[in-house]
């Protein structure tokens, strides 16, 4: 293998990738507390659910978890050209510590309160904890309603971990098997025009999206194939572009042109679903919509990196102090949103008040709680927590000579 292609000589830190990292998971935050509010599925739901949240819930859908992939392979292909172990094994095992520990702890102590409270509140199940937990362990097949049966174990937010190690290993072994390959396809992405950058990468997520026509999200790994033709799409789109690397600045010059484009799609989705949704539309306008939907998420994408990078790509306390911790939130956040939720109920506060209480409090409860974890070295591992060597997130290259480094990085990249 030709290493000099991973390898090559470090970029300067990409800043603007921590904070849009940053800023990206701490959106999950209110927008998973908006799940409780709107009238789509989820865990647990308020008995003020209502349709009036869903057009903003829907500003954010379509690329909020497309930004996460795009920024974990930009991350991954930086990473790549710094390590002198980029092409070995012993980078992948890692990477592979890095991201099963925590789903494999999550999934036998984080999750299990979401699927309890969620039998409780929809199956109405009378058992206690201790009694749910032996079911759950046992991958108890039977509470099911009208949609069918609730799968245990369960991953339920975590899914991100397994996806994101299966693509990882892919773009590892794309690297090792055709480098050349990405390197002209980066190098054309930084001769293409606006259109090719507005348009043209748009076109991944478009496609994909038609792939719901035939198959629906199930969050099982192998067998997802709308999920993963979403997703992987954005991670190698972001891959690429950290490869090319001069289409940040690009992307920056062009940010407002995305903005508008992204913002104009939504509200002629929006449009659509108020006022010609019934009846039923047409097999034609309904691609038409989803293809609509895949250019928003590049769209929005494209406008987030491009305000990023001319705004944020600065470094500064809050970034250090922010970014080892945004892994130990997101593994957390979902089950606190939940517990806390069932426990503001009986207060019967109102919808607006709670839901900001809610959002005030997760965040609190989980910074709280990453403080606590990050001392204890037997569960730093099992939360994302992990000691920073060489600016271990992937972001940067191995500091100075004489430079003192922080500690307690992260990275889920």
């Amino acid at each position: 293998m030709n290493t000099n292609s991973l390898k090559q000589d470090s970029p300067p830190r990409q800043f603007f990738l921590d904070w849009l990292r940053i800023l990206a998971f701490a959106l999950l935050v209110p927008y998973h507390v908006g799940m409780y509010y709107v009238s789509w599925d989820w865990h647990i739901k308020s008995p003020h659910a209502t349709a009036a949240l869903e057009p903003l819930m829907q500003l954010l859908s379509p690329w909020r978890l497309s930004l996460l992939f795009f920024i974990a392979g930009a991350v991954l292909q930086i990473a790549l050209r710094q390590r002198a172990d980029a092409g070995g094994l012993a980078f992948l095992g890692r990477r592979t510590r890095r991201l099963l520990w925590p789903l494999l702890f999550g999934m036998l102590v984080v999750v299990p309160p979401q699927a309890y409270f969620e039998v409780v509140e929809q199956l109405h199940y009378a058992g206690s904890y201790v009694d749910f937990m032996r079911l759950y362990l046992r991958a108890y097949s039977g509470f099911c309603d009208a949609d069918g049966c609730l799968t245990l174990p369960t991953w339920n937010h975590l899914w991100f971990l397994p996806y994101l190690l299966v693509y990882t290993v892919l773009a590892w072994g794309l690297m090792r098997v055709a480098p050349q390959l990405l390197d002209r396809a980066a190098a054309s992405l930084g001769r293409a025009s606006a259109v090719v950058l507005l348009l043209g990468l748009a076109l991944p997520l478009m496609f994909s999206r038609l792939t719901l026509l035939e198959f629906e999200t199930t969050h099982n790994l192998v067998w997802d194939w709308y999920n993963h033709a979403q997703s992987l799409s954005a991670f190698m789109l972001g891959l690429l572009l950290a490869r090319s690397g001069g289409v940040w600045a690009r992307l920056a010059d062009l940010r407002w042109v995305a903005l508008l484009l992204a913002l104009t799609a939504w509200g002629v989705r929006m449009g659509y679903f108020s006022f010609f949704a019934q009846p039923e539309p047409a097999l034609l306008l309904v691609g038409a919509l989803r293809l609509l939907y895949g250019a928003m998420q590049w769209w929005a994408i494209a406008a987030a990196c491009g305000f990023a990078y001319r705004h944020l790509n600065v470094d500064s306390p809050l970034r250090r102090a922010l970014s080892p911790a945004i892994f130990c939130v997101y593994i957390l956040h979902q089950t606190v949103i939940i517990v806390l939720a069932r426990a503001l109920a009986p207060l019967q506060l109102a919808p607006l008040g709670e839901g900001l209480l809610l959002i005030a409090l997760t965040l609190l409860v989980c910074g709280l709680a990453y403080l606590l974890l990050r001392r204890l070295p037997l569960l730093r591992g099992a939360f994302g927590i992990t000691a920073e060597r060489s600016q271990a997130d992937g972001l940067s290259r191995p500091p100075a000579e004489g430079v003192r480094q922080a500690r307690g990085g992260t990275s889920i990249s």
